[in-house]
């Protein structure tokens, strides 16, 4: 089948357009490039523009009737960012997604699988949230991914829309084939910023948060390798209508994580154990935004998507290591 990416050039969205490759379906690309690289899109099916542009939407499918639905990945994601702009991030997360569901379900592609994010949860005893658990998101990013479920939900509700939105816990890694990775120059996520160390890029690696309520302090995540996040939207995309049609309701919610909590203190030592010697490190209080953390109970990805985990953080850390080594050559900068 094909199926239209929005930020199908960015680090999940490329990722997912190698898994549909490699299970035998086409990828449509759609990204404004205003973050994801270009050579991300090298070799496939790419229309430069804006999410939120009627008529760049209307060729698209004009070109390509047969896209069986949509996977919503274009979003601005960076915390800290987003307290300091919040304007941007509701205009490019909120608005934006607002018109792109609007014009999908008018021009009849009523499919939709939204990346959305395990930020959303409130704090819970223990830290393991099932898709039930209550919600409380912290940052303007958070806000806009809760803001976006909501809208997809009550579209979906009152209009042909149809809405899986998975909910992401922490991607690490990179693709296994290495075609590609984390692309940012100064990545925010947490591995990324480990292999900047690693490389000499960075001076040493912080660990912003060592008071948080958990067994060593550190704030606590669900590291999923991303190629195992892009096989889960593989499955989402596949199933799309059986899932829909086993639970009932027109929009259903989806944890997407390992099903295990790793501390970043943890997180650290398993990245020296693969990168072999240890790096500089320090510790400092939480950045604007920042979180305890959760980890996923990913029960119902496992008996709605038949998906679960298969990669460990070793590979996940492998992976992002090697990719260090090779992004120059694809993107030009180390």
């Amino acid at each position: 089948m094909k199926v239209l990416i929005t930020g199908g050039a960015g680090y999940i969205g490329s990722t997912i357009a190698h898994a549909l490759l490699d299970t035998g379906h086409t990828p449509v690309i759609l990204d404004s490039l205003v973050t994801g690289p270009r050579a991300f899109t090298e070799g496939k099916i790419f229309y430069e523009g804006d999410i939120a542009d009627r008529g760049l939407l209307e060729r698209i499918f004009r070109e390509h009737p047969e896209i069986h639905s949509t996977i919503h990945c274009a979003a601005r994601i960076v915390v800290p960012e987003s307290v300091e702009k919040p304007y941007l991030y509701y205009r490019e997360n909120v608005c934006k997604s607002l018109e792109l569901f609007k014009n999908l379900e008018e021009l009849g592609y009523p499919r939709v699988v939204f990346s959305s994010s395990a930020s959303i949860y409130d704090a819970v005893p223990g830290f393991k949230v099932t898709e039930t658990s209550p919600l409380k998101p912290s940052s303007p990013y958070a806000r806009t991914k809760y803001m976006m479920e909501m809208v997809l939900e009550d579209l979906s509700r009152a209009t042909r829309l149809r809405g899986i939105a998975l909910r992401y816990f922490n991607p690490i890694g990179a693709d296994p084939r290495l075609r590609s990775g984390i692309h940012v120059r100064e990545p925010s996520h947490v591995l990324g910023r480990m292999v900047d160390v690693a490389l000499g890029k960075l001076p040493e690696f912080t660990i912003t948060g060592v008071n948080w309520p958990t067994r060593d302090g550190s704030g606590i995540r669900d590291y999923i390798h991303v190629w195992d996040l892009a096989m889960a939207h593989v499955k989402a995309v596949e199933r799309f209508d059986e899932v829909i049609e086993k639970v009932g309701s027109p929009y259903v919610a989806i944890n997407l994580g390992t099903g295990h909590g790793v501390t970043v203190k943890e997180l650290v030592a398993a990245f020296e154990r693969v990168y072999g010697q240890p790096i500089p490190k320090r510790e400092a209080p939480p950045r604007p935004g920042d979180v305890a953390g959760a980890y996923a109970n990913a029960d119902r990805a496992l008996e709605l998507l038949g998906w679960k985990a298969e990669h460990s953080i070793d590979e996940g850390i492998a992976s992002a290591l090697a990719w260090g080594q090779k992004r120059k050559e694809i993107l030009g900068y180390a």
